[in-house]
């Protein structure tokens, strides 16, 4: 097995056509299907299956591309520190639930770097998928949050992809809003209180349990749902609709602006306060790049305020 094959496989699977793979790794196509063939042949089992519209990676090809995508980032690590002259643009990317903060320290992050020569991606997802492009190596970070309701759930998945799962900050759960909903000026907010108004939730995609939900306190019941995908608009909603998120209080108003406002959340006997442990996750026994540990220190330096 070499890195040129275990390049080729990925290109393949980017693209999902032996033709335009070998267009744009200018090969021939034979010479790149021969080189597929003996990796298959050298791995024991079928990366990709053959069909008239292109080529599609097996569930096995899945898996042993997963590993091999982490083997090549590694070796483009280990390139761009040693080699002189390298061509290609570096990549750097980052998968997060809806956290105003990540999007921030992504901010001052590519600010000192030269875009010319890097590529980055920030991507705000679902937690699920925050899991699978950190696993994937899609992306290098990945930020989410664990808590007493879905941590024995968020472990097992980073298990399955071997994730490390590290703290940055603990968090009570507060009421987010904007500050001219009725319940804005309150000292704290109880859920009696919240349940004449729409409780704002980002969507998790159809199969998913509460145990992905952004919001803490997921478990509890709430009357009034209203589900987004987008952090952009659940602000709007709050406005026009006068709706609510239960969130960890950390507010980048510089992004999200002035005009909303975080509540501590009222406990009661029925609905305690629950803790949001908010990290990030990276590959088990990986070597983070520079611009990784510059990433992850921007994150910190803006938690740190809170």
């Amino acid at each position: 097995m070499t890195l040129q094959q275990i390049r080729y496989a990925l290109e393949i699977a980017k693209v999902g056509s032996m033709n335009r793979a070998a267009e744009a790794l200018f090969v021939s196509q034979p010479s790149l299907s021969s080189a597929i063939r003996d990796l298959e042949n050298e791995v024991g089992l079928r990366i990709f299956l053959r069909t008239g519209r292109g080529a599609a990676v097996t569930p096995e090809g899945e898996d042993f591309l997963m590993y091999a995508r982490q083997v090549y980032q590694q070796y483009e690590l280990l390139r761009d520190k040693y080699s002189a002259g390298g061509g290609a643009k570096r990549k750097f990317g980052v998968s997060a639930q809806h956290y105003s903060f990540a999007v921030k320290a992504f901010v001052e992050t590519v600010k000192r770097y030269d875009t010319l020569n890097y590529e980055f991606a920030i991507r705000e997802t679902k937690t699920a998928e925050v899991i699978s492009d950190v696993g994937a190596m899609k992306s290098e970070v990945g930020i989410l949050y664990k808590s007493g309701y879905n941590g024995q759930v968020i472990d097992k998945m980073l298990r399955d992809n071997d994730l490390d799962f590290r703290p940055l900050i603990s968090c009570r759960a507060f009421v987010y809003l904007w500050k001219n909903h009725p319940l804005a000026g309150e000292r704290s907010i109880s859920l009696g209180q919240l349940k004449d108004y729409p409780c704002l939730s980002f969507e998790q995609g159809d199969s998913a349990t509460s145990y992905f939900a952004e919001e803490i306190l997921s478990d509890k019941d709430y009357p009034r749902v209203i589900k987004s995908n987008d952090r952009a608009t659940q602000l709007n909603l709050m406005v026009g609709l006068n709706g609510y998120t239960l969130c960890s209080g950390i507010i980048c108003e510089e992004l999200n602006g002035s005009l909303y406002t975080a509540v501590p959340f009222e406990e009661d006997k029925d609905s305690p306060n629950g803790v949001m442990e908010i990290g990030y996750i990276v590959k088990k026994n990986c070597i983070l790049s520079d611009i990784a540990e510059v990433y992850i220190d921007e994150v910190k330096r803006y938690l740190s305020k809170f």
